[in-house]
């Protein structure tokens, strides 16, 4: 049995909104096509057709749309997606879908659609009011935090699964306090924390970018908290701490990178061809067009296979580390957001890991036996 993933672009890099630090506008700047447009029904019905030649029965595969903004192809692409696939792949196999949304475009057809499809849906909400309204703008150049919430609303209204992602700027991180408070006031039970990063040009100089000292300190605190309400009986599923428990005390890597090892992700973009993570959606990067290649094709390609194992070099601080064995340095493209910087001098993550790894073993162990 395989469990295979994709994410798929169905609107390339087009959006409704212009987040003051989307790194996905800086990728698409660095190709020399900078949006592929709407993916055509053509090239659904080829790269279907080529991921089922891959699927045995009882096989499992998740697959996630993202963008830019995927709902700007319209409900009726996602619609004839669902039904070209199901028509096309084998009963036996199952199939899961995820949505990553501002949330901008979502009604009731919409959140319909999804409820009845089973999508799990990642919707884009940055911690507050204040600083979400100040990064995430529509095209008017207006805050959108207020529609964010409102689909929220409606997505639960509609019995839609739901997780909240949310960017965590130097700013965001400097307020974990603000952040846990809007966590519990909005009864959200699973939140993942994006790291913003430096533009693919940038060394340090960005004011969103995540920096590894504060990285730590924001997750440290939030780990006050968590355990806070866990013992009370509340959980609330921050992926952080449920990949970190998962890698050290269950040996599972459920997060890419998190062990220093690059995976494939068999990003898609909207004209078919195909990349091995979405950090790097650039021309030196293109693996293939599953339009006419197989997944295990393009997996066996000289550039897949190059990225994969592509060495680094670590800084001292890692060499050093009583981490090293597990973490490995981990994910190359969040090295200066999350673990050494450019400068090598001081690891976010080693730092996080010193203060809470053992209270989390412990926390585990009394909790989740």
């Amino acid at each position: 049995m395989k469990r295979l993933s994709l994410l798929i672009k169905p609107a390339s890099s087009l959006c409704n909104m212009r987040c003051r630090y989307c790194f996905y506008s800086d990728v698409g700047e660095h190709r020399q096509t900078l949006s592929y447009g709407i993916m055509e029904h053509r090239t659904v019905t080829q790269i279907i057709n080529n991921i089922s030649k891959d699927l045995d029965d009882k096989d499992e595969i998740t697959i996630a749309f993202q963008g830019g903004e995927p709902t700007l192809a319209g409900l009726n692409w996602f619609e004839n997606f669902v039904s070209c696939f199901a028509s096309c792949v084998k009963e036996e196999v199952k199939v899961n879908y995820a949505l990553q949304t501002n949330g901008i475009l979502i009604d009731g057809a919409w959140a319909e659609f999804l409820r009845k499809n089973n999508f799990l849906v990642g919707l884009s909400i940055d911690g507050n009011a204040k600083i979400h309204n100040s990064n995430r703008l529509d095209s008017s150049g207006r805050g959108t935090f207020e529609a964010c919430m409102q689909t929220k609303v409606l997505l639960e209204k509609s019995r839609v699964e739901y997780n909240v992602l949310c960017v965590l700027t130097n700013e965001l991180a400097a307020e974990p306090d603000k952040v846990w408070n809007f966590i519990l006031n909005e009864k959200i039970r699973y939140i993942q924390f994006i790291p913003c990063m430096e533009g693919l040009d940038e060394e340090e100089g960005s004011p969103f970018a995540l920096r590894p000292p504060r990285f730590a300190n924001f997750y440290s605190r939030l780990y006050y908290w968590w355990v806070k309400q866990l013992e009370k009986g509340n959980y609330i599923s921050v992926k952080l701490f449920d990949d970190t428990a998962n890698f050290f005390f269950r040996g599972i890597p459920s997060a890419c990178g998190i062990n220093g090892q690059c995976y494939s992700q068999y990003v898609v973009e909207a004209d078919g061809s195909v990349y091995p993570c979405d950090f790097y959606v650039l021309d030196d990067y293109n693996t293939g067009n599953l339009t006419g290649q197989t997944l295990r094709r393009i997996f066996d390609s000289p550039r897949m296979q190059d990225f994969l194992r592509e060495k680094r070099e670590l800084p001292r601080i890692c060499l050093s580390c009583s981490y090293l064995k597990m973490c490995g340095g981990g994910c190359k493209r969040m090295r200066n957001v999350v673990y050494y910087g450019t400068k090598g001098s001081v690891c976010g993550y080693k730092m996080f890991l010193d203060k809470c790894l053992g209270p989390l073993e412990y926390t585990v162990k009394k909790h989740f036996p």
